[in-house]
């Protein structure tokens, strides 16, 4: 336990979606960026475990519904994020892009993930236009934990 969290406690937590920018490798090369663009908050997401990447054998790809690559989990976080996908059930949902990083929420144990709620400016902003800014006050991040894959 490390300041009062303990990483079996953690049932849901927010990651980061990094490598946004890159292109994929699929015949028609998908654009990751404008997937993430297509997701709306709460759509699922599917995390996909890739032992046998080259780079780094813990690596964690994200996927929309549509089956297009959207990035990878951080490299702090894929090693424990993988090893509980293999052990707990688990559903992943987009949350929001913010600049250069996707995020998304995971729930494990059942369930749905749950995502914040919006503050009265982005509701106000909402019902002004179609596009909202998006206020990263409203965005809770999850506590300092321990070393991840430690």
């Amino acid at each position: 336990m490390h300041q009062g969290w303990e990483i079996r406690g953690m049932d849901e937590l927010t990651l980061g979606v990094v490598g946004i920018d890159f292109p994929n490798t699929d015949r028609s090369k998908s654009n990751r960026r404008m997937e993430l663009l297509l997701c709306a908050p709460g759509e699922p997401v599917e995390l996909r475990r890739e032992p046998k990447n080259p780079h780094d054998p813990n690596a964690v790809a994200v996927f929309s519904l549509r089956g297009i690559q959207m990035g990878y989990l951080s490299a702090e976080r894929a090693p424990l994020i993988g090893r509980r996908m293999q052990q707990e059930e688990h559903v992943v949902v987009f949350q929001a892009l913010v600049g250069s990083m996707g995020y998304v929420r995971i729930r494990f144990g059942g369930g749905a993930p749950t995502l914040p709620d919006l503050v009265e400016g982005e509701l106000a902003a909402r019902s002004r236009s179609r596009v909202a800014p998006f206020d990263p006050d409203a965005f809770y991040p999850d506590p300092e934990g321990p070393e991840w894959g430690a």
